[in-house]
């Protein structure tokens, strides 16, 4: 008979350090996008000057982020 041993460790994911949180969006009924920008409050408002300007009223937004898993209790340096 053989045995197994499982073990758990705990994980957590953040943001990676020095980076930034990105917005963009990209209207949905023609070729505009808005610049990408760290600003998301910025994007919002060039969405709503864009429906002003066209009536176009949906919008593709997206938020990137780069992301880390490290184990509970190190250091990020450390799971490099």
């Amino acid at each position: 008979m053989t045995r197994s041993v499982l073990r758990f460790v705990k994980h957590r994911i953040t943001q990676q350090p020095g980076t930034d949180v990105t917005f963009a969006a990209e209207c949905m009924a023609c070729e505009w996008k808005v610049k990408p920008s760290a600003d998301g409050a910025a994007v919002d408002i060039d969405c709503m000057s864009h429906t002003g300007r066209t009536g176009h009223p949906e919008f593709r937004r997206t938020c990137t982020s780069f992301a880390m898993v490290t184990r509970v209790g190190t250091e990020a340096a450390s799971a490099r």
